[in-house]
């Protein structure tokens, strides 16, 4: 099957298009197949540094991972990272060329498309498959023209169409049909297979329907995806992820979801732990019970920090940092723990200077200066009470702007790849702690330890139970999702699709 390609496209977002991707590339690589995801366009804000300091969306990285790959921006060439309701920062190629309104970059969009053809097929010549997502619907009438990522992205791969829908909102037949007709005729003949995705029931009573859809558009129906509880990376904000209580522990741990929030994966794994529970706050009275507030990352750090004050999260994170519990920032997060954060050149903001929270002893000026790159480094600190865990690999990436200038009451923890400079510091009670590494919980030990402190704090015992790394906590979600969906997709129709030849409808046939 060497140079083919299959492309999955959805009704609507978050229908399952990136969960699915990554299934069927883990199970084409468990079926022994050389397989790499593809996404010419991106609009998220979570994303990753690959080895080369390039920077690409989550959802292919999380895909590459699932085919045993490196991550690569071929995998995804342009990214989008919105900066309001109607800018975005462009990536093209890993790199960032500039903000861009919504009008801007449509005009802008054609200039693009030659470079992802050379892309795409350098990709395909690696590979047994190239596994291609759409992005939101290829319906959008009103987009069609400057499509780059939907029908044209088929076109250009020569590559067969797997149509989801999500049953769980209702009305997914009818999404399903109006996708399809409101689709040129040639368009609609590239799709060869439908998927209805998250149901809940007895597959039974949905099969007259899927006889019907099957008579109706002349397209078979190969698989009806059950609901699934599997843990894996978000691509953007659209997500259950945010309303949802992750464990059941004692251990309570705030994230503030601001309204730019960027590299919420960076979280994934704290609530695995048995002692712990994690969920999203966006009111000052959700952080009243916490024992750790966690300030992720975010797109535009001085306008966040400005919604923090107006809705009273700052007074609050103040007032839990002055009865000694813990605060920790990431990225745009850490920066916010500082004396004052400036933006002369609006890199990020509108605003061109605010004070931080005042809890940690720096400052920080952005700059257009952007940092994209894979780091690691061992905690080494000098004074506290974290010296305890000198000596924890920590193992991540940076993606930020914005340089720190540091005080004397800095306590540094952190010095990546053997740099000088400082990364992660603390206070000197040690129950303020930043850093710019996205990942810094992955390996499992660092956040394990900064548990059980709290453990000792709350007048518990110290629990040494081992740990889960990130790698392992994905390769585990990786199998059980490839498991669930291959019981419930016709593997050999997905096989048949990429080698061209076609699959009948009449699967659901009453006999």
């Amino acid at each position: 099957m060497r140079g083919k390609s299959l492309m999955f496209m959805g009704t609507a977002s978050s229908v399952g298009k990136s969960m699915l991707c990554a299934a069927v590339l883990r199970i084409m690589k468990q079926d022994g197949y050389s397989v790499a995801p593809f996404k010419s366009q991106n609009m998220a804000l979570n994303s990753f540094a690959t080895k080369e300091g390039l920077e690409m969306g989550r959802a292919q990285v999380t895909q590459a991972e699932a085919a045993g790959l490196e991550p690569s921006v071929r995998m995804n060439p342009v990214l989008l990272k919105p900066t309001s309701d109607r800018r975005s920062q462009v990536i093209v190629g890993g790199k960032p060329i500039g903000t861009m309104s919504a009008m801007e970059y449509d005009k802008f969009k054609p200039q693009l498309r030659e470079m992802i053809r050379e892309i795409y097929d350098d990709l395909e010549k690696d590979v047994d498959v190239v596994v291609i997502e759409g992005a939101g619907s290829p319906a959008e009438i009103n987009l069609k023209k400057g499509d780059i990522v939907n029908m044209s992205m088929a076109k250009t791969a020569d590559a067969p169409v797997i149509l989801i829908g999500d049953i769980n909102p209702g009305g997914v037949f009818a999404s399903l049909y109006g996708t399809v007709k409101l689709l040129d005729e040639e368009e609609q003949k590239r799709i060869k297979g439908i998927v209805i995705n998250k149901f809940r029931g007895d597959v039974k009573i949905l099969e007259p329907g899927l006889k019907m859809i099957e008579d109706l558009l002349n397209i078979p129906v190969i698989g009806v995806i059950p609901w699934m509880d599997i843990d894996m990376e978000d691509e953007d904000s659209v997500t259950e992820r945010f309303t949802q209580r992750s464990g059941k522990g004692q251990i309570r741990t705030a994230i503030v979801r601001l309204p730019h929030i960027s590299n919420f994966t960076d979280f994934n794994l704290l609530g695995n732990e048995a002692d712990v529970s994690v969920y999203y706050a966006t009111r000052a009275s959700e952080l009243q019970d916490a024992d750790i507030i966690i300030l992720p990352g975010t797109k535009n750090t001085i306008e966040d920090l400005n919604w923090l004050k107006q809705h009273g999260l700052a007074d609050e994170i103040i007032r839990h940092s002055r009865k000694g519990g813990m605060v920790i920032g990431i990225c745009g997060g850490y920066q916010m723990l500082g004396q004052s954060l400036h933006d002369p050149l609006h890199t990020e903001s509108r605003i061109p200077e605010m004070a931080g929270l005042g809890l940690l002893d720096f400052s920080v000026t952005f700059n257009k200066d952007k940092t994209t790159v894979q780091a690691n480094g061992v905690i080494d600190c000098k004074e506290g009470w974290m010296q305890e865990l000198n000596g924890i690999l920590l193992d991540g990436y940076e993606i930020h702007s914005g340089v720190n200038t540091f005080g004397e009451h800095c306590v540094p923890f952190l010095r990546l790849n053997g740099r000088e400079e400082i990364d992660g510091i603390t206070n000197k009670q040690g129950n303020i702690i930043g850093s710019y590494l996205h990942g810094i919980f992955d390996t499992g030990s660092f956040w394990r330890a900064l548990i059980n402190r709290i453990r000792v704090q709350k007048g518990m015992d110290v629990n040494d139970e081992e740990v889960l790394t990130i790698q392992q906590f994905r390769d585990r979600e990786f199998d059980r999702l490839a498991t669930i969906v291959r019981q419930n997709i016709d593997m050999e129709s997905v096989y048949k699709i990429v080698r061209g030849e076609e699959v009948p409808c009449g699967r659901w046939d009453n006999d």
